[in-house]
């Protein structure tokens, strides 16, 4: 991302929803508590030494079946909320079923749901590899193979043994109309501001095992910011926020006279429970970005690879 004056938010040093697999921690709380996972171990093992003894002196598997099936359902629903917690499920539901504000009626302070096309402000971002220019959002990841001799940065192994090594992800304060009353209305996304983004990133370049011959391009991207350029398997996705994009955002409603303002909400958000999902509950610290259900991507989804 590369800024055009002052006031750009730098999230590559702050964790966020879509790197919790990367770090210890995120801006959002885990749905299953730790003190439940610790309670409900020893009350498996408990209840299982408890059926085989009555399955041995008894003879009656009825307990014995009925504890492994009631331990299925809830290693499950854990590992269900555990797998959503870690792509945004629970938040995105939220984000799509909050109703849409209106910002005639909206009172100050109260927490809405803006949805509308976007513009930037006093500053603008440049897409760091495609160089897509006039962005709000900017986000570029790179991922190498977990193969032995390789050292990337970030030792936390995601799935299939592919690593985040490097990524720069960058917000800035952006101007929204709203379609229901078209007030237009700024949104302080720019520094120590805490943003959700849950924008889909596009996948831009892969090698793989057969091919892992670099770009010119990408050798230059990649040592412009001191990262190795020898040929390797990597992995590099992008996503960003045009201008005249429709987007989604959530935080709190802040009137300073004539001037409208939707800002990081003062305290966490509770998703609520999700129980046509079966999801629990996750509490997220920040203002909310999305793509609205209906208006598609607002990604780089035309981007060819480019290998």
């Amino acid at each position: 991302g590369r800024r055009e004056g002052g006031g750009m938010n730098n999230l590559s040093s702050a964790p966020n929803l879509r790197e919790q697999r990367h770090n210890g921690h995120c801006y959002c709380c885990k749905p299953i508590p730790t003190i439940a996972i610790y309670v409900l171990i020893p009350l498996f093992f408990i209840g299982f030494g408890v059926s085989i003894f009555i399955l041995v002196v008894v003879h009656n598997a009825a307990f014995f079946v009925s504890l492994l099936f009631l331990s299925v359902l809830v290693a499950a629903f854990v590992l269900w909320n555990t797998l959503n917690w870690r792509r945004n499920g629970a938040v995105l539901l939220f984000l799509q079923s909050f109703p849409d504000s209106d910002l005639r009626v909206a009172r100050d302070g109260q927490l809405v749901k803006i949805t509308g096309l976007v513009s930037c402000g006093s500053v603008s971002l440049e897409s760091s590899y495609e160089k897509a220019t006039r962005c709000i959002y900017t986000s570029t990841l790179l991922y190498e193979s977990g193969e032995l001799g390789l050292k990337p940065a970030d030792v936390n192994r995601s799935c299939f043994q592919w690593r985040l090594t490097y990524f720069e992800r960058f917000s800035t304060d952006f101007y929204i109309t709203d379609k229901k009353s078209g007030i237009r209305a700024l949104v302080k996304a720019g520094p120590d501001c805490r943003v959700i983004p849950l924008i889909a990133d596009s996948r831009l370049v892969k090698t793989t095992r057969k091919c892992r011959i670099l770009s010119a391009h990408l050798r230059k991207w990649l040592r412009d910011r001191n990262l190795s350029a020898e040929a390797r398997l990597l992995r590099l996705e992008e996503g960003y926020i045009k201008e005249d994009s429709s987007v989604s955002v959530i935080g709190m409603l802040h009137r300073n006279n004539d001037a409208v303002m939707i800002v990081q909400p003062s305290e966490f958000i509770s998703t609520g429970c999700q129980w046509r999902k079966l999801l629990l509950p996750v509490d997220v610290d920040g203002l909310i970005l999305g793509v609205p259900e209906m208006a598609g991507p607002v990604t780089n989804q035309n981007s060819v690879q480019r290998l």
